[in-house]
């Protein structure tokens, strides 16, 4: 195997002294086939070991060991977790937070939301995954409160969204709207009709928008990338399952304190 490092997105958002991050594109790894080529799932059918490599050409990238590049087993639930240290076996849950240098904290996605915050002035970042059902019972909310444990100011905290599954890719049924209007009636917004009678197109960046400005973040940017309409860079679970393919790869979004 080659040892080139991957090259992924960046926001300037998040661009500072003693900060690096990334939200991998599929490109510069070493995966064949329907994970063609930097699939940092460890939970696809993948060959573990083209897994393994693609994930130390990330850690490469951040600058950090491939063991510091710690990424939760994600159960699509509202849990953040702060960590001091790498782990072995990795924790269920759907945020991760740290202020200690040399770790880095990734989330996969393949259409859900991969977020990625930092406090630079008190030396804080996290990694949030929020699909529907993650952004909809707070794990945005948590990953800020996790945070705050730590020293973290929500008024200095930045976040990025990174790729994922846009409005006009995201079609959902009458009772996934339901959730999210008994909620709140104001959520009807993200809801725009579909061609298809009783069905509905979802704005999840939108909604994860919404949530961390009502949070209180500092700055937020979405990178308005979707992963459904970009096969070429992005995983889509999706666009998977439309087009009968047997798995799909995972994107990964990590920062880390350097």
């Amino acid at each position: 195997m080659t040892q080139e490092t991957a090259t992924p997105l960046r926001a300037a958002l998040l661009d500072g002294p003693g900060l690096t991050h990334g939200f991998f594109t599929r490109r510069g790894g070493v995966s064949t086939g329907v994970y063609a080529s930097l699939n940092g799932g460890v939970g696809s059918r993948d060959d573990a070991a083209a897994v393994t490599e693609n994930r130390r050409r990330m850690a490469a990238y951040l600058e950090i060991a491939p063991a510091h590049l710690l990424v939760p087993y994600q159960v699509h639930s509202p849990d953040a977790l702060v960590v001091t240290q790498a782990f072995a076996g990795r924790p269920r849950c759907d945020a991760l937070v740290t202020s200690t240098p040399g770790l880095g904290l990734g989330v996969t996605g393949a259409d859900c939301g991969m977020i990625l915050f930092a406090d630079p002035e008190a030396r804080v970042i996290g990694a949030a995954h929020a699909g529907w059902k993650g952004a909809l019972t707070g794990v945005l909310e948590a990953t800020l409160a996790a945070m705050e444990t730590l020293g973290a100011r929500r008024a200095s905290t930045k976040a990025v969204l990174g790729p994922t599954i846009a409005q006009k890719s995201y079609e959902v049924g009458g009772e996934f709207a339901d959730k999210f209007i008994a909620q709140s009636e104001s959520h009807a917004r993200f809801f725009a009709a579909a061609p298809r009678d009783g069905h509905f197109m979802f704005d999840l960046p939108g909604f994860i928008g919404l949530r961390l400005w009502l949070a209180g973040i500092g700055s937020f940017e979405d990178l308005a990338r979707d992963t459904y309409a970009e096969p070429e860079l992005f995983y889509s679970y999706r666009r998977s399952v439309h087009e009968n393919e047997p798995d799909y790869g995972r994107q990964i979004a990590a920062i880390a304190l350097v």
